[in-house]
């Protein structure tokens, strides 16, 4: 279950970083047109691309990790990235959260012994 997490959380990271630069696409046409609060709007794009690139770090880390330290990291960035990150890095945050979720309490199956 842990690889399953680990996967879960390379595509929640890799869909979210193709949200957070529509946030930064949204948030340059506000600018362009001086709309208001358009500054916010990047900022949180800005916020979404920094969270998804470490949740996809975080995602190669728990395929391969032994502790469950991964897993409390991908679940801390997950939450951090949905609430900096703007509502469409959100989306796809919730589904890193399930990720690291599955990396925390999932079991890495048993080895099997090789013949000498």
């Amino acid at each position: 279950m842990k690889k399953a997490g680990g996967i879960i959380a390379l595509v929640a990271g890799i869909f979210a970083v193709i949200a957070a630069f529509a946030t930064l696409l949204i948030g340059g046409l506000g600018s362009a047109v001086e709309a208001k609060d358009a500054k916010t709007v990047i900022m949180l794009g800005w916020g979404g691309v920094g969270f998804s690139f470490l949740t996809i770090v975080l995602g190669a880390v728990c395929m391969g990790a032994s502790s469950r330290i991964p897993g409390v990291l991908l679940i801390i960035c997950a939450l951090a990235g949905a609430v900096l990150g703007g509502t469409f890095v959100a989306i796809f945050m919730a589904l890193a959260f399930i990720g690291g979720i599955l990396a925390l309490f999932g079991k890495r199956p048993a080895a099997i012994p090789q013949a000498a």
